[in-house]
């Protein structure tokens, strides 16, 4: 503490010395003076005098909050009074409080303030997903109460070129990463490139995590021919443009290809068996109220009898939606439909399954067809009531098909958690009728990135 009293008082004799020289050296008014300029060099001096000054107490007062830790666990009677240049004058105020908030900051990061740390963590988030269900499913059996999935997301800006999004998931048999990959943002000619693990861009609903979904279930036809929950996700990279389209119309393409291994859509014999995803995309603003949202996609790869038999996907999706920007805030429509058509190349007995081979049928091969259709209307600000219904052939056998509808009624008590009620009819090709009700719970944690509309 000496040296800095030291310091200070060195300084100001150093300053008054360097007043006094200058006084003595400059000429009396009346051999033309110029009094305001010296007058002006005076103000200069006393503001420098009270910058240092400023200077020394924020030395001293860091030196006092770097010793506080041992000083403060000796007894407050053995502490010596203090002397006059330790007590805070009036003046002092403003020195205090800066001093109080750089001794608060004891962590340092390369000379920055333990505020600093915050921006080197990504956006965390925890979204859980609780499903109660009553009924009977012999067929797609679910059991009574369960944690469905509870996914952590992990975002963050990498660099002015790129972003990362990390989504790992946690049922109850495992964890599984579900989407890990790196956007880079700044290519020339407005191209947008992704690498990693992430959801194929085939249609809409194999796109969307379970937590953004208008239903507690995915349709059948995602089910059944699109790999249902998991759908087309794995690894490989993305390249996303937007295509000069005439009118008002908006287009984007974007072109994927994967490792070639996909639930049971596609599976990659070796190296080579690479599945690639085309989904053209184009939207337009009908009203000021209104829009539409067109969508084209093709998927091609090897499937699960051997690298020489190939599975082609196409599929159709068509979003309506409809919310009045100038009154009835809280009404709004939503309607969606997907159509997907799968051709499997497949050994010829699996194709043929009587004797003779059906006429719509080719000798190896096999052609299924699946669409779901629903609506959701918002009624309230907090209320949404919705129906969906289903069709769809089974991927291996196009003989058996089901069919089903649901209803469905939402309640969002904050923009945090949702309480959702579904009842499911289900007919399937073996002709058993499935009634089941759910009810979900889903909420949220922390920053969670906006998805894609």
């Amino acid at each position: 503490m000496r040296r800095f009293q030291m310091l200070f008082g060195f300084m100001v004799v150093l300053a008054c010395a360097a007043s006094a020289q200058q006084t003595a050296n400059a000429p009396t008014p009346g051999v033309g003076t110029d009094v305001s300029a010296l007058e002006q060099k005076i103000r200069d001096l006393e503001d420098r005098m009270v910058m240092l000054e400023g200077q020394v107490r924020q030395l001293k007062a860091q030196g006092k909050g770097a010793s506080a830790p041992s000083e403060h666990t000796s007894a407050t009677a053995s502490s010596p009074p203090a002397t006059q240049s330790q007590v805070p004058q009036e003046g002092d105020q403003a020195t205090a409080s800066q001093a109080t908030a750089s001794a608060g900051d004891n962590v340092r990061l390369g000379g920055a303030g333990g505020a600093a740390a915050k921006a080197l963590n990504p956006d965390i988030s925890v979204i859980g997903d609780f499903i109660a269900g009553a009924g009977h499913n012999p067929l797609n059996p679910t059991p009574s109460f369960q944690m469905h999935e509870s996914e952590i997301g992990l975002q963050a800006i990498v660099d002015p070129y790129a972003r990362a999004d990390f989504f790992i998931s946690f049922g109850e048999t495992g964890v599984n990463l579900e989407e890990g990959f790196i956007t880079f943002t700044a290519l020339p000619s407005g191209f947008v490139a992704k690498a990693g693990k992430m959801r194929a861009a085939f249609g809409k609903v194999n796109t969307l995590h379970n937590h953004v979904l208008p239903w507690v279930d995915r349709p059948l036809v995602s089910q059944n021919l699109v790999g249902g929950e998991d759908g087309i996700n794995d690894a490989g990279f993305s390249v996303e443009h937007i295509i000069p389209a005439p009118g008002k119309w908006f287009l984007d393409f974007t072109g994927q290809a994967f490792r070639g291994d996909s639930a049971d859509v596609y599976t990659a014999s070796n190296k080579n068996d690479l599945s690639v995803v085309g989904h053209l995309r184009g939207y337009r603003d009908l009203t000021d109220n209104s829009n539409l949202d067109l969508g084209v996609s093709y998927s091609r790869g090897h499937n699960l009898f051997g690298s020489d038999f190939i599975t082609n996907l196409y599929g159709i999706d068509a979003t309506y939606h409809w919310k009045p920007l100038r009154r009835s805030i809280y009404k709004s429509f939503i309607a969606r439909s997907e159509f997907v058509w799968r051709q499997q190349n497949q050994p010829l007995l699996l194709s043929c399954q009587t004797i003779t081979c059906p006429a719509n049928t080719a000798a190896g091969f096999q052609r299924a067809f699946g669409f779901y259709a629903s609506g959701d209307f918002q009624a309230a600000r907090r209320w949404f009531v919705g129906g969906r219904v289903d069709q769809s052939d089974r991927a291996f056998d196009s003989h058996l098909t089901d069919k089903g509808g649901s209803f469905v009624l939402t309640y969002w008590p904050s923009e945090f958690a949702q309480i959702r009620g579904q009842y499911r009819f289900t007919r399937y090709a073996d002709r058993f009728d499935a009634h089941e009700a759910f009810i979900q719970l889903q909420f949220a944690l922390g920053a969670h990135g906006a998805h894609p509309f």
